[in-house]
């Protein structure tokens, strides 16, 4: 399950909040990529916690969603941040 997992943040990626959003440079590739509010609340929660199982408790208790949905959000969320290698997953 995708809860089980804990996400480690490439040592090579660094943030930066501009306004409500979080600008991510990887220095590997040397990309951009800008995230959301609700982007950058789910990547500073990573960031203090890696455990998905923290993130979707937290999520789920500081906005109205359902919890289904806030499931599939993170999972959408984490395959996107996989894809850019950005994050590696660390299945406990």
């Amino acid at each position: 399950m995708i809860l089980d997992t804990k996400i480690n943040i490439l040592a090579s990626v660094f943030t930066q909040i501009v306004d409500d959003e979080m600008i991510i440079l990887d220095t590997q590739s040397v990309n951009y990529f800008a995230l959301d509010a609700i982007g950058t609340v789910m990547w500073e929660q990573l960031s203090v916690d890696t455990s998905l199982a923290h993130l979707y408790a937290y999520m789920l208790e500081a906005y109205e969603v359902e919890a289904s949905v806030l499931l599939e959000d993170i999972t959408i969320f984490i395959a996107k941040l996989e894809e850019k290698a950005l994050i590696e997953r660390e299945d406990v």
